[in-house]
Formats: C-alpha cells, structure tokens, sequence
C-alpha cells in the first residue's frame, strides 16, 4: 500500500463575481486553524482552469480543515489533492472534489 503523501494542497475555485466570498473563505481558514495562504489569483494558473487560492496543509490539519471546508464552503468548488512527488498522478488520481469537477490543464506535467 503507498501511503507517501508529504501533504496536501486545498485550491478554492472562483471568478470575478465569487472573489470577494473566496478570499474572505480563504482568510478565514487561514486564522482558524493556522494554515499557509497563498495567494488570490486573479487569472488561471498551473494546471488550475480559472481564479484560485491554495492553502496548504499537513496531514494532521487536512482532519481539521478538510470536514469544515465541506461545511463553510457555500457553493464554491474546493480541488484538494495529495503530494507525492508526482505531480501528475496528484492532480489526476490523488485528489478529491467539493462543488463542480473542473477540467484540470494537465499540459504543463508532460
């Protein structure tokens, strides 16, 4: 059994409309439970297709945070995947989906 995830990575998902509600999300996970923010994008970037935040989190805080993401997330799609190394299989296999699944710009592991 592989069981060699070093972390995890939470991407929310938003647009120009929904910004304002994902940074205030965003901030918040931040503050309550002690978590590296990065930044708001405002344009698509990495193999994310539209306007994302990641936070990253350790195994220990994807208990916490993961479940209160389930709850608080109020419509917006929330990508998490594991990190292994591979990048590709972390952004196809290893993942998980709150909200709509996106098409994810998969190019850039090849």
């Amino acid at each position: 059994m592989d069981t060699n995830i070093m972390n995890y990575h939470a991407h929310i998902y938003y647009n120009e409309s929904t910004f304002e509600q994902a940074s205030k999300l965003c901030d918040e996970v931040g503050v309550l439970f002690d978590v590296p923010v990065g930044f708001k994008h405002q344009q698509p970037v990495g193999p994310h297709p539209m306007w994302s935040c990641q936070i990253s989190l350790t195994a220990e805080k994807f208990a916490e945070v993961v479940p209160w993401l389930m709850l608080n997330r109020k419509g917006l799609t929330v990508f998490i995947h594991g990190n292994t190394g591979d990048d590709l299989k972390d952004h196809t296999e290893h993942t998980m989906w709150m909200g709509s699944i996106e098409s994810l710009n998969l190019d850039i592991f090849k």
